[in-house]
């Protein structure tokens, strides 16, 4: 597996505003067939300017699982009562 790259290395810019985008951190919750799922502090990049904040590839499939997961036993759950 490679290394990360510093925040200095990468250079990247939001796509919202140009700004420079840094390491940081950022909830995330959502609205979803009988539940409310919160995740309090995942790691993104931020944007210094606007403060639009931007996943990886990699943590969105994990959030995506995690979503995943969390249907099917709500799904039983609910067929249960």
């Amino acid at each position: 597996m490679g290394r990360r790259l510093s925040d200095k290395e990468t250079g990247m810019m939001c796509m919202d505003c140009q700004g420079k985008m840094e390491r940081g951190t950022a909830p995330f919750h959502i609205d979803c067939r009988g539940y409310h799922l919160i995740l309090d502090s995942l790691s993104v990049w931020v944007c210094i300017q606007c403060g639009e904040s931007y996943f990886e590839e990699v943590a969105g499939e994990a959030i995506q699982q995690v979503i995943r997961a969390v249907d099917t036993h709500t799904s039983t759950l609910l067929l249960s009562a």
